[in-house]
């Protein structure tokens, strides 16, 4: 709560205080001991883990595959287009649809895919400017994007040794080189990798991300871990 944003940031969302009982049930069920791979994303997206407190949250994945539960409240201050309401939100953010969905038809059932992997947000926090745009943390004035992803990196690098995985996947180039970053100089011994990541704003991924992610996956070693076939 030290921290302070100004101009393009209007409004900040924190999904682990408002949106807490759903992420405490999502941790408590799939945070599991033996998990080797963490899946890395960036910060939450408007229509994903702002809405249910899940990483790449999109709603139908979070309800109808994790069956994740639970009351999401609403922040203090609301842009009037950003509304949170919650597991009833009714728009579906194509990043955590492309995510999870994939992983839903690889591995059929959540159980397979958190027997090996978890997934996990660099930053807990999404900013809106005053049209109620989403600003991601590469977009925030230099010096307050640098005091907040310090913290953050400090986070990561007790989260990834608490869960004691042995690779990082960073969804996206800017999580995997900031993971990259932040691990090697806590002398945190971790493999960091990358996969491309599934947004709409990426024309790649609209080509068809799924196919991607499978093909580095599997180069990774870690598709052979969750196929059900």
């Amino acid at each position: 709560r030290r921290l302070s944003f100004s101009e393009p940031v209007r409004y900040v969302y924190n999904p682990l205080d408002y949106a807490w009982d759903t992420h405490r049930c999502y941790v408590e069920k799939y945070c599991l001991p033996g998990q080797r791979v963490l899946f890395l994303g960036m910060n939450p997206g408007p229509f994903g883990m702002a809405q249910t407190g899940v990483p790449f949250g999109e709603v139908r994945s979070v309800v109808d595959w994790l069956k994740i539960l639970g009351e999401v409240g609403r922040p203090d201050e609301e842009h009037p287009k950003r509304r949170i309401t919650g597991l009833s939100c009714t728009q579906s953010e194509v990043s955590g649809a492309r995510f999870w969905g994939f992983f839903r038809k690889l591995c059929g059932e959540p159980t397979r895919f958190f027997q090996h992997c978890f997934v996990h947000n660099l930053c807990p926090l999404i900013f809106m400017s005053a049209t109620g745009k989403n600003l991601t943390p590469p977009e925030l004035p230099a010096a307050e994007r640098e005091a907040l992803l310090s913290l953050c990196d400090s986070a990561l690098c007790q989260v990834v040794q608490a869960l004691n995985v042995s690779m990082v996947i960073g969804v996206g180039r800017v999580a995997e080189q900031r993971a990259r970053r932040a691990l090697s100089a806590a002398g945190v011994d971790v493999r960091v990798e990358g996969i491309m990541h599934p947004s709409p704003r990426n024309p790649l991924a609209n080509k068809g991300w799924e196919g991607v992610a499978r093909a580095k996956l599997e180069e990774l070693g870690v598709l052979s871990l969750l196929s059900s076939s």
